[in-house]
């Protein structure tokens, strides 16, 4: 029996980050990336940065989380395609929540796969979503609760 393989290994993931990684570079590094790709205030610092995935209806999405001192904002690697008004289109997927309007960041690892571990990051309007597939996911973690708790303290 051939097994099925229903999300993207991390093996390849980790192979497509080498081909990212030097398209980084090319394009002036994280930071810069992120100052083009969101609106920045000007104090704004980027803190860090993560490879991850995002669970999106369409299955994951594998894209960016940056995190900074104003905001939390992920932005998917290459663009994917929607139907609008019978056409298809393409954009990148992007998600931005102030750190003002975080509620919650709930790290879970899957009843069924100890190795499958995801943080789940609640906005005050009560948007859920679903980060997963971090290389350094202790990291992003501590990352994403301090990023909350600067907020909570200010």
């Amino acid at each position: 029996a051939k097994s099925v393989k229903t999300s993207p290994s991390f093996a390849d993931a980790a192979l497509g980050r080498l081909a990212q990684g030097t398209k980084v570079l090319a394009e002036g590094g994280y930071e810069n990336i992120f100052r083009q790709t969101f609106e920045t205030v000007p104090d704004e610092v980027l803190q860090n940065s993560f490879a991850c995935y995002l669970s999106t209806s369409a299955g994951p999405v594998m894209g960016v989380l940056y995190v900074s001192t104003a905001k939390l904002a992920y932005s998917s690697d290459s663009p994917l395609s929607y139907k609008a008004d019978g056409k298809t289109e393409w954009s990148y997927y992007k998600v931005v929540i102030p750190l003002h309007q975080l509620k919650a960041v709930n790290p879970s690892t899957s009843r069924t796969n100890a190795a499958e571990k995801y943080v789940q990051v609640i906005s005050v309007d009560n948007h859920e979503f679903w980060f997963m597939g971090f290389l350094n996911y202790n990291g992003a973690v501590e990352c994403l609760l301090d990023a909350m708790h600067a907020q909570t303290a200010a």
